[in-house]
């Protein structure tokens, strides 16, 4: 995204919290000038925007502590693999299984969350791996709860969260996860989605390259992924749509790991993205609201993978 235009959507998007005297992630729901293309942006500022323009504003607050954070980094201690775990030797869906407090669209989803009790519950589950939401602003996460959550358990942990800079991957490392989110539609620049994709391998990170259509996934396979994930919901309005990953499964390569993320929240949406031809399977509210979030875990773990060519 260009400076200016970053600028733009920042001053909107505080401009217009400040005058609503609201939390800035509430003002995209509450001022429909946000939504309106006008004198400061070029097009209508989506949910996707205005969690970017926050995320900026936090690496700028991170930058003064590069260098700790960059030290911290190197001496990590080893990561989980966290690719190797999303091919089962069974040939059934591994699940990626997600620490969710909410979400700007469906708000509180689990009061009270334990993400230690809820990380040994996926484990129990049959879960291949961890998701843990790590912003605060949008989704109450924190890098707490990806400490607590990988602490108690023995899976690798995906730091989920909307990557707009390298210093964000050197925190990640520093911080315990062994892998990290790529959101092509938050990279509109494909050098920065390339770098990025690239530092994170060169940290022994794990890397899921999230697309959300057939160009999102043309530009991830560009960039070198070989985690690629396809969202069924769309970033801009956060509405959702299995098709998506049904149409887009079939463009990537059989070499290459496929995840299916977002709106999968029964046994048979499970079974609909292996029959697909998915590796794994990433899903969050519904098991953040399940009475018993290990027999879920495993019963969506049953559904077998149709292998892609």
């Amino acid at each position: 995204m260009p400076p200016s235009l970053s600028l733009r959507l920042v001053w909107a998007c505080e401009a217009s919290a400040e005058a609503l005297a609201l939390p800035i992630e509430n003002a995209w729901e509450a001022d429909p000038r946000l939504r309106e293309p006008g004198p400061y942006t070029a097009r209508p500022v989506t949910i996707l925007d205005t969690i970017l323009a926050t995320k900026r504003i936090e690496v700028a607050a991170l930058r003064p502590h590069s260098a700790s954070i960059e030290a911290a980094a190197a001496c990590a201690p080893s990561v989980r693999d966290f690719a190797g775990s999303l091919r089962r030797a069974d040939g059934r869906v591994a699940m990626i299984t997600e620490i969710k407090r909410k979400s700007p669209s469906k708000g509180i989803l689990a009061a009270g969350l334990d993400p230690i009790a809820l990380a040994r519950a996926y484990e129990s589950g049959g879960a291949a791996a961890l998701s843990v939401l790590t912003d605060g602003p949008y989704f109450a996460g924190s890098l707490g709860d990806l400490q607590a959550a990988r602490s108690a358990c023995s899976l690798p942990v995906l730091r989920k969260d909307f990557t707009v800079d390298a210093l964000q991957i050197l925190e990640a490392r520093a911080e315990g996860a062994d892998a990290i989110l790529l959101i092509v539609a938050a990279l509109p620049d494909d050098g920065l989605l390339k770098s990025l994709h690239e530092m994170a391998i060169e940290l022994s990170l794990g890397a899921l390259v999230e697309a959300d259509d057939e160009g999102g996934v043309e530009r991830a396979l560009n960039a070198g992924a070989r985690i690629v994930g396809v969202t069924n919901r769309d970033l801009r309005t956060f509405g959702e749509d299995l098709s998506v990953s049904e149409r887009c499964a079939r463009l990537i390569p059989g070499d290459v790991i496929a995840v299916a993320e977002s709106a999968i929240r029964t046994v048979e949406d499970a079974a609909r993205m292996a029959a697909a031809g998915f590796d794994a399977a990433l899903v969050g509210e519904a098991l953040v609201k399940a009475a018993d979030p290990s027999a879920l875990v495993a019963a969506m773990a049953a559904a077998p993978v149709s292998r892609r060519p």
